[in-house]
């Protein structure tokens, strides 16, 4: 009997050990906060960013479709959000720690999925895929993006996201998705946004419409840019290097721009959503979600969450801001579904907002371009330590120990 107890409280104080050991660990593995203390805005690295590279990347970067009414929108709506504090109350310390899917991330929020991040500026994917690996937040890969899907699973050890732009070949989608599975990709989102391109009055004016062209004026742009275009030089002109092994070799731009409107259709329906869902044995997240009625198709047909977005305000100018849709969809569908946000949101304040009012997590586009369109390859390590410095000072004054807890500080 005496030493059944003996083994038993052994057992029970090695388990304590365990796990303060697990904790401590995991406080050692977290990636410090440090960032450069002229530039502690999101604005500051916008500022920035608008003078280190080429005013047709930066205008692609940073602006919507038509009149840019959405893209304003998105984040003048979100920032009406009001928060009360409650100051009376236990608290201990802020934990910015967030489980999803069941892994238990850093922070709420990740990088979202961006297309022609090299042309922005040269290796950005692998700057922000290798920033968010070591701070442990999950980043996003896009199809249309300029590093492959083998590179950045070896940067991240295989826990980068990757978004599906709909291939119109059925042998296309297969390849992508044994590829990301080759690879150990933890979550597949699905692209429901962009039924069509968006019209994009600076990027017809600057040619980066599909074909693309090099005029004098952007010519004499790369030239105000010396740093851009040495580094462009260096790392080589940027491609699609996702699409690399679907597309004929040699392509002038013509043909490239008949190629992307050839592989893309764009369009999803249920029937589309439902062969993916059975092609694909992950967590399968759909992007672009904004309605009730397309929220409920998603839980009908077994997929694991849903990203509230408007690509940013790029592709509809007519549309309600993702806080909107976040507000009317987050009370009625939180227990059925994991429920996402992005489009609007720029700095920790704003992830504060969009927390506290139903998101489970967020992510973020334009921020993190701007951080490394602004500092090169400090630019991820920048943005994510000062997100992660506002959040918690946000945390700090609300007395929330835990992201969850933002909920109870909503003015409703």
């Amino acid at each position: 009997m005496v030493n059944f107890l003996l083994y038993g409280c052994f057992n029970l104080h090695c388990g304590k050990l365990l796990l303060y050991l697990e904790k401590f660990n995991s406080f050692l593995l977290s990636k410090p906060i440090q960032y450069n203390p002229r530039y502690p805005s999101i604005e500051d690295l916008r500022s920035k960013a608008k003078k280190k590279i080429p005013k047709f990347a930066f205008e692609y970067l940073d602006g919507g479709c038509n009149e840019d009414v959405n893209l304003y929108k998105n984040t003048h709506e979100l920032r009406k959000v009001e928060m009360k504090p409650r100051y009376l109350v236990p608290f201990k310390e802020a934990r910015l720690k967030t489980e999803l899917f069941g892994h238990e991330y850093d922070a709420p929020f990740g990088v979202s999925p961006v297309g022609l991040q090299g042309l922005m500026w040269p290796k950005s994917p692998e700057i922000l895929a290798k920033a968010a690996f070591e701070h442990n937040i999950p980043f996003v890969l896009s199809t249309v993006t300029t590093a492959s899907i083998e590179s950045i699973a070896d940067i991240t050890e295989g826990r980068a996201w990757f978004q599906l732009y709909h291939p119109a070949e059925d042998r296309v989608t297969k390849d992508l998705i044994k590829r990301i599975d080759a690879v150990a990709c933890p979550v597949l989102v699905i692209l429901s946004d962009v039924p069509s391109f968006g019209y994009r009055p600076r990027d017809i004016r600057n040619g980066l419409s599909m074909p693309p062209r090099m005029t004098l004026q952007n010519i004499i742009r790369v030239m105000k840019r010396p740093e851009w275009a040495l580094k462009t030089l260096i790392n080589g002109q940027p491609s699609f290097e996702v699409l690399k092994p679907y597309m004929p070799k040699n392509l002038n731009l013509s043909q490239l721009g008949k190629f992307m409107n050839d592989t893309f259709e764009g369009r999803l329906n249920e029937e589309k959503v439902k062969k993916l869902r059975d092609l694909w044995k992950g967590k399968l997240v759909i992007k672009g979600v904004e309605s009730e009625a397309d929220v409920e198709t998603a839980i009908r047909l077994g997929l694991d969450g849903i990203i509230i977005s408007n690509h940013g305000g790029r592709q509809v100018d007519m549309g309600q801001a993702t806080i909107t849709s976040l507000q009317t969809i987050a009370p009625k569908y939180k227990d059925q579904i994991k429920i996402m946000m992005d489009s609007g949101i720029r700095g920790g304040a704003d992830i504060g907002r969009a927390l506290s009012s139903g998101a489970d997590f967020t992510f973020l586009g334009r921020s993190f371009m701007y951080g490394v369109s602004a500092l090169g390859k400090k630019g991820g390590d920048h943005t994510i330590s000062i997100l992660k410095a506002q959040l918690t000072q946000v945390m700090e004054q609300m007395c929330c120990e835990t992201t969850q807890q933002l909920r109870k500080n909503l003015v409703q």
